[in-house]
């Protein structure tokens, strides 16, 4: 797992400083049941992790690569770490879930993620105590 100091600047890194909630993060990456970074040189260029129960649920989360280095496999190299643990620690029936930034949705097809008819892909956020 990267450090709180390295998730805040790579999140930055790809603009979503604003969506996140950096004071509950280091828990957060605490709690994950895998997590994968990828350095380049000293400089850490990337990560991915999961999170979930470990036993039905496994959601991937926070794929990043920052974009001086997007585009050089980076991003296939992290997926297949993070599918090689779910293949080797989930069981027949587990559910695996992401959500794919607009435009990515091609990259994750190629690692077997689909939309599945009878079934839509639904999320809220959690503001001032309200979901929406």
């Amino acid at each position: 797992m990267p450090t709180l100091e390295e998730y805040i600047h790579l999140c930055t890194a790809v603009g979503w400083e604003e969506v996140m909630n950096f004071a509950a993060a280091e828990q957060s990456l605490r709690q994950s049941l895998y997590g994968v970074t990828l350095l380049h040189g000293n400089e850490l260029a990337g990560m991915g992790r999961i999170v979930g129960d470990g036993a039905i649920y496994f959601y991937i989360q926070d794929i990043i690569v920052v974009p001086e280095h997007q585009n050089k496999g980076l991003g296939r190299a992290i997926l297949e770490s993070i599918t090689g643990y779910i293949r080797g620690h989930a069981p027949d029936k587990a559910f695996v879930g992401l959500f794919a930034s607009h435009g990515k949705e091609d990259f994750y097809r190629k690692f077997g993620f689909n939309r599945h008819e009878g079934m839509t892909g639904m999320f809220g956020v959690v503001h001032v105590g309200k979901i929406w």
